[in-house]
């Protein structure tokens, strides 16, 4: 393997790179995968390594069965559009990664969304019921302990050198970690010490193998929940603006009872049922609660006229242009103030508007893909270890085909002087 990258440019395959490995599927071939990837300019992937499946749930993965939700349901959500049933031995499918990202000489952040839908997109609830037997309070620690598993196989196998850094969770205020906190508490705050004592669980037994927590957003309001032992800030600032007023405006994140029928029938195609009546089949009830995904934002999604979804974020951009660039800028000087004072790199592994609909081109367009340059510049000039050109950037996405602009930044950004440490400063 080559020595360890200045800067890491990032590519977002989360939970995509094992349940979209069918035939025609952006992931069918790792080896190809990786070959696009590094033409783009990435040296790093990022991912849900199903750490507690394989480690921690205690169950038989040797033929882990995967596929789509059902009934249609999230076909046009974003990471959720599973399009064909596939069978994995899931340990064999990661050492097969791993040996695939060592073959073209890139790194991996490992990472788990399991607390937050991994488990959705297995064929039975087993998964997701071994996940939610955990006592919230111990779930960390489980999931330390799964990754210092997993860090063991590495290890054995002579695989470990192509780990850039793990992280505990994926965006740890947002998910089922945070299942029993009191009515109204900082989750970022409240998860600080159980999240500290899972990162010294796994550097106990893995010492000198980079360990962190991952956010969503930048909790610049709740910095002193961070846990000061990690050794990688590890932040997503999704900055929404517009789109956060588009989902404020068409109640994609309230309750589906109260989801405002006719006035979202101007984003969407005729023909839409009842968003009510939009679910899963009877038989897979379950995965709506493996998932943290709010059942209104799907139904939009999949239902979504994406031209009028589009128009909308154009028509309203200019509204919040200023603001949104002004709150992305505010959380990078935020987090890369915490980093330099607590003597670790920043990395930011996802943002930058938020998730638009799957076939909604607002973030691959001319507006998105200058966010893009201006984000990637905003990182660099703070000197981020690393960073996404776009959440959307991925071989499960259609930003993947504008080859240029990737090159593009990733380029302008491993261009930029580099940080100067890699990990913690003492």
């Amino acid at each position: 393997m080559t020595p360890a990258p200045d800067k890491l440019t990032i590519t977002l395959w989360d939970f995509s790179w094992y349940v979209r490995t069918g035939p025609g599927e952006p992931f069918a071939d790792l080896d190809a995968a990786f070959a696009q990837a590094v033409e783009r300019g990435y040296n790093t992937v990022r991912i849900c390594a199903m750490p507690f499946l394989l480690f921690g749930s205690g169950l038989d993965t040797s033929a882990l069965r995967l596929g789509p939700l059902g009934g249609g349901y999230g076909q046009g959500l974003r990471w959720y559009d599973v399009q064909a049933e596939t069978t994995i031995d899931a340990r064999a499918h990661l050492l097969a990664f791993f040996r695939a990202a060592r073959r073209h000489g890139v790194r991996v952040i490992v990472s788990s969304w399991e607390y937050q839908q991994s488990s959705a997109f297995a064929a039975t609830s087993d998964w997701w019921d071994a996940l939610r037997a955990v006592p919230p309070a111990e779930r960390p620690d489980r999931l330390a302990d799964a990754h210092a598993d997993l860090m063991d196989l590495l290890v054995a196998e002579d695989l470990a050198d192509a780990v850039a850094y793990t992280e505990i969770h994926n965006e740890v205020q947002t998910g089922h970690l945070t299942e029993g906190q009191p009515a109204g508490a900082d989750r970022v705050v409240e998860l600080g010490p159980s999240l500290e004592k899972a990162v010294e669980r796994f550097r106990a037994r893995h010492p000198g193998r980079p360990i962190t927590v991952n956010y969503g957003g930048v909790p610049h309001a709740s910095m002193r929940g961070i846990p000061t032992n990690i050794d990688v800030l590890a932040v997503h600032p999704y900055v929404y603006g517009v789109l956060g007023a588009l989902i404020e405006e068409f109640g994609l994140r309230r309750p589906v009872e109260e989801f405002p029928q006719e006035a979202a029938s101007a984003i969407l195609r005729p023909g839409a049922p009842p968003a009510a009546q939009w679910t899963v089949p009877a038989e897979h009830a379950w995965r709506m609660q493996a998932t943290i995904i709010r059942q209104a934002e799907v139904y939009v999604h999949d239902w979504t006229d994406a031209g009028a979804f589009d128009r909308w974020l154009y028509d309203h951009y200019g509204e919040h242009r200023v603001a949104m660039a002004e709150k992305l800028t505010m959380w990078l000087d935020v987090a890369a103030d915490w980093a330099a004072a607590h003597g670790v790199p920043l990395v930011l592994g996802e943002g930058w508007v938020g998730y638009t609909p799957l076939h909604g081109m607002f973030e691959e367009g001319p507006v998105g893909a200058e966010i893009c340059r201006f984000a990637v510049r905003e990182a660099a000039a703070r000197g981020a270890w690393g960073t996404v050109v776009c959440s959307n950037a991925a071989p499960q996405h259609p930003m993947w085909d504008d080859i240029a602009l990737q090159q593009e930044c990733n380029s302008s950004f491993t261009a930029a002087a580099p940080t100067a440490a890699h990990g913690r400063s003492s």
